[in-house]
């Protein structure tokens, strides 16, 4: 650490820090002085230089520089609001909102928009009608809906697409002010190689990208007494909706989570950790069956749908490889419209089951071919974290004030294998708890495999299952696991069982959970705060290996028959097809 001054504060920053991260990573200044710096470009892990003339700090003896560039030095003296940076803060921020739709209150992102929080910093506003922008047409592609009225062309989006994700699809057409963020190929996003992530929503600081809101067509669907509407929530649900409505990064709140959903008049709610350990149980016996019958290796999870569509896209010699298993999210519609509705005697055309997920490529999933177990789809509706807040907004709910309520029987008993699905690695080290007791022939002391825990983007690992040792490998972002298959390529690495998860950090990091500004992304590992709260709620359940589940004993000995049965391969599996073919 290295010793500096912040307007006229002693500052500790870290030894090769900017001076825009300097200003924030001494959290206790940060909290006690007024020595923040203002960016609108800039985001932690995503792009580092910011271009919109607001971030900028004078150091003494070196005039005004490009605070999210200039590095600390031992005792540099720096200033962040002199009149003349103020000045120049609003002449470019007058140039952002000369181009940008002022009508804040009809947008989604009022009071969490960073474009608002730097016009109330520097005290400036404008009126609707004085904005000097020629209007757009909103454009719906696919699940993401673009509004260039709305952009301020910071390129966060096409950074995190290109560079973190390795994707690409979208590009900057034309500079400064006047670029529109476009395809990069052909007129839509999925020409473009799009697998909607959502990550480029994540990281938009104001409300030019956000998914396609499905909300309306709940609603009317809640007040139609001729359905039967049915809710699952993921397990990073729990870990992240508490953030819209004030509770700190990571909080968790599965009590009020079920409680809203009751709120709200879904007819049944349940736990979507039912549908990870049903995963778990078909997944773990297809690794298994693999193993010792020579069957296609390494075998890669199937639950992020963002990793098949990739897979499609760029990889048809390895669908093969992939677990034939469906999602949690599929699984579990499958078996609302054939066991509950043959078990409780509802029409499943009368059902209609609506899921809550951290992902905005689960609206996508739901329309894919082989997920329609009882001829319908297994799932209607996919709705984001974010979605869902609007909803609590709109139906009046106080989140806070809710007591803590139960999912419903027979479909929300879950486990803490299911419940850690949200983290990078969870799904292996599920697998892996079932696995190892099912390969030893009786349940075993090891339950954590803590191995391939963390956010790191590619984690390895040699696992002892039974009497082999199965070479393992967890990776998220999708850049990260173009890695990691370059190495099996290359032959410089071969492993057995493979976990993607497209979103950096996992589900926990989905594309539709609830966004948080730069500031705090630069201080606070979101991925790794909402994580700790899922490994929590798992040392906390007295079952955590999947198939102790009671709910889900009862499923098979009454319903699916026995694993690998010709009905649980028929309702609890999908196949896969190359894009183009």
């Amino acid at each position: 650490m290295i010793n500096i001054t912040i307007n006229g504060k002693s500052v500790h920053a870290r030894e090769g820090a900017t001076v825009l991260e300097a200003s924030r990573e001494d959290k206790y200044a940060s909290k006690q002085y007024d020595i923040s710096i203002l960016s609108l470009n800039y985001l932690k892990d995503v792009q580092r230089q910011d271009t919109s003339g607001l971030c900028i700090a004078e150091i003494a003896g070196r005039g005004i520089v490009d605070a999210s560039t200039a590095t600390v030095e031992e005792g540099m003296e720096i200033t962040t609001n002199s009149p003349e940076i103020v000045e120049l803060q609003k002449k470019a921020l007058k140039k952002i909102l000369d181009h940008h739709d002022l009508d804040c209150r009809n947008c989604l992102r009022t009071g969490n928009c960073e474009l608002q929080e730097i016009q109330h910093r520097l005290r400036m506003t404008k009126k609707a009608a004085e904005a000097k922008r020629k209007a757009e047409p909103i454009t719906e592609d696919g699940i993401i809906v673009r509004d260039q009225n709305k952009c301020v062309r910071c390129g966060r989006c096409v950074a995190v697409c290109e560079q973190v994700q390795g994707i690409g699809a979208i590009r900057m057409d034309g500079e400064g002010i006047e670029g529109k963020v476009v395809p990069s190929k052909g007129e839509t996003l999925e020409e473009s190689g799009c697998v909607n992530c959502g990550q480029c929503i994540s990281v938009c600081p104001v409300g030019a990208l956000r998914e396609r809101d499905d909300a309306d067509r709940i609603f009317s669907l809640l007040s139609d007494p001729e359905k039967y509407v049915i809710i699952q929530a993921a397990p990073s649900v729990r870990a992240g909706i508490g953030e819209i409505f004030g509770y700190p990064v990571g909080s968790e709140t599965k009590g009020k989570l079920a409680a809203a959903l009751r709120a709200l008049g879904f007819d049944r709610v349940f736990d979507t950790v039912f549908g990870a350990d049903l995963t778990v149980m078909e997944e773990a016996s297809e690794l298994i069956d693999r193993i010792k019958n020579g069957g296609k290796m390494p075998m890669f999870t199937s639950c992020c749908p963002g990793w098949i569509s990739y897979c499609e896209n760029n990889h048809k010699e390895l669908l093969e490889n992939i677990s034939t298993c469906k999602s949690p999210q599929q699984m579990f519609g499958a078996m609302v419209k054939t066991y509950l509705s043959e078990k409780e005697g509802i029409d499943k055309d009368r059902m209609v089951v609506v899921s809550v997920m951290p992902c905005t490529a689960k609206k996508y999933e739901i329309t894919r071919p082989d997920q329609n177990a009882a001829g319908v789809c297994d799932v209607d509706y996919s709705i984001t974290n974010r979605e869902l807040g609007r909803m609590i907004e709109r139906a009046g709910i106080s989140f806070l004030a809710l007591d803590d309520e139960e999912f419903d029987d027979p479909l929300g008993v879950g486990t803490g294998a299911g419940t850690i699905f949200g983290a990078t690695g969870g799904v292996m080290e599920a697998a892996l708890r079932t696995a190892n007791d099912w390969l030893n022939g009786s349940p075993q002391g090891a339950v954590d495999f803590k191995e391939v825990r963390g956010v790191e983007g590619i984690k390895e690992a040699d696992c002892k299952v039974g009497d082999r040792t199965i070479r393992v490998a967890a990776v998220s972002g999708l850049a990260n696991t173009e890695k990691l298959l370059d190495k099996i390529k290359s032959g410089e690495a071969s492993y057995d069982f493979i976990e993607v998860m497209a979103c950096p950090g996992g589900c926990v990091n989905g594309g539709g959970q609830p966004q948080q500004q730069s500031e705090r992304r630069t201080v606070t590992d979101i991925r790794a705060a909402r994580a700790k709260t899922l490994y929590c709620l798992d040392e906390k359940n007295s079952v955590r290996k999947s198939y102790e589940n009671s709910a889900i004993k009862e499923l098979y000995d009454s319903y699916l028959d026995k694993l690998g049965s010709d009905r649980a391969h028929a309702y609890l599996h999908t196949t896969y097809c190359a894009k183009g073919e």
